[in-house]
Parts: C-alpha cells; sequence; structure tokens
C-alpha cells in the first residue's frame, strides 16, 4: 500500500458523505450548504473520484473552468480544494523526527530514503526492515520506530512530534489510532505529555475525536506484518 489514500478508489458518493460526518472546523462549515445538489453537479461534469476532482481543482486555471462549467462558485471549490488536499499530508523530512540521530539521516539518505513516505514504503514488512538495517546500516529497531512514526503521519493532522507521542502512549499504528476510544487517548496524551514534555498546553478532546475519525480512513491500508 502507498503512504496516501488511493484517490482513483474513491467515488465521489464516498468524497461527500465523509466531508457530511466531519466535523468540520468553522472556516470550512459552508461546504456542508447543499452539499448534494452541489456534488451531483460535478458528477454530471463528468466527475466521478476523487482523483478526478483533485486533477481539476489542482490550479487556478483548472479551478475557474469548473467554475464556469457547473456554476459552482469558486470561493466553494477553493474550500473543497482545501479541504481534500488534508487528506493526503506532505510526507515530513526526516530531520523533522526530533530524536532521531543525525548519522541515521544521513545513512538514509544515501539510500534515497528523505522523507515519511520513502520510510513508508521501503519498511512494509519485517522482511522489508532486516534487508534495509543490512543494506544502510541503521538499526533495525530504530527503523522500525521510525517506521511506526511514518505510519502514523500519514493521518490527517498527525506532524512528526504528535506521532511520537502517539507511539509513546501505545498507539503506534494508524490502525491503533483509528480503534481508539477518543477519550482514553486524549487521556493518554495528557499523560505522555506531563510537563509539557512534548508541548505546553492542554490537548482537546474534540481534536482528538478528529483525529481518530481521519485515521479511520487510512488505517485499512497498513498491512505490516511486524
Amino acid at each position: 500500500m502507498n503512504y496516501h489514500i488511493d484517490d482513483e478508489k474513491i467515488h465521489l458518493d464516498e468524497l461527500r458523505k465523509r466531508i457530511e460526518a466531519t466535523d468540520l472546523v468553522p472556516s470550512r462549515k459552508s461546504l456542508l450548504e447543499e452539499i448534494a445538489a452541489k456534488f451531483k453537479t460535478l458528477a454530471s461534469a463528468g466527475l466521478a473520484t476523487l482523483a478526478g476532482l483533485r486533477h481539476e481543482l489542482k490550479n487556478v486555471k483548472r479551478l475557474d473552468a469548473l467554475a464556469a462549467k457547473t456554476g459552482i462558485d469558486k470561493q466553494y471549490l477553493t474550500l473543497l480544494r482545501r479541504e481534500i488536499e488534508g487528506y493526503f499530508p506532505k510526507p515530513a523530512a526526516l530531520k523533522k523526527f526530533d530524536g532521531l540521530p543525525q548519522a541515521v539521516i544521513e545513512k538514509l539518505e544515501l539510500n534515497g530514503l528523505r522523507n515519511a513516505a520513502d520510510v513508508y514504503e521501503a519498511t512494509r514488512s519485517a522482511e522489508d526492515i532486516a534487508a534495509l538495517a543490512e543494506s544502510t546500516g541503521v538499526e533495525a529497531s530504530m527503523l522500525e520506530t521510525l517506521s511506526r512514526w511514518a505510519d502514523l503521519t500519514r493521518i490527517q493532522w498527525v506532524s512528526p512530534l504528535t506521532a511520537r507521542m502517539l507511539a509513546d502512549a501505545s498507539y503506534d499504528s494508524a490502525e491503533k489510532v483509528a480503534a481508539a476510544d477518543p477519550e482514553n487517548l486524549c487521556e493518554d496524551l495528557d499523560r505522555v505529555n506531563a510537563a509539557g514534555r512534548y508541548f505546553k498546553g492542554k490537548i482537546g478532546l474534540r481534536d482528538i475525536q478528529r483525529l481518530v475519525s481521519a485515521a479511520g480512513y487510512i488505517f485499512n491500508q497498513n498491512d505490516r506484518s511486524f
């Protein structure tokens, strides 16, 4: 499985249902306004999948053309683009993972692994990790840890720091986050963040509920065997 969800396999109706079920931030609540009618219009314009929609929204020129073709307001389409692009987090560079030794980063980069997606796709199984450990000189245990962090960053809003927190709280895969009880997860994250170990402030339950929901859309791509 790839680092990101397969947008070719996500039908426009599935996308609409996801948006409808999402606890949207206030600035995107307007996406719900007449959403069924707007998505029916998009389908009538020949768009069937999330991949097709992303293609038509990928730049201003295409977005303007889609607005003209469908009659859907450009501001709405712009918000829609921001929402769906959030489902495809930009893979974090290895240097963003605090606690990862520079020597490890250099060894991995020499082997073409520069970000979380590279690591995720190169460490899908125990056999992959063993082979990578042999070819790079990085300890297998370190690669396992980094692989789990990389898996977690596939979840919308999960930064390298959040991935470390989740792993330290024993939620070390997207699948485990998806299956978590939000209240328990919130308490566990507060525990590992005691005394501001990761950041100052309180973790909001509503944000954790969004996190668990987002994880539910990608965990089934996790095919790891270690």
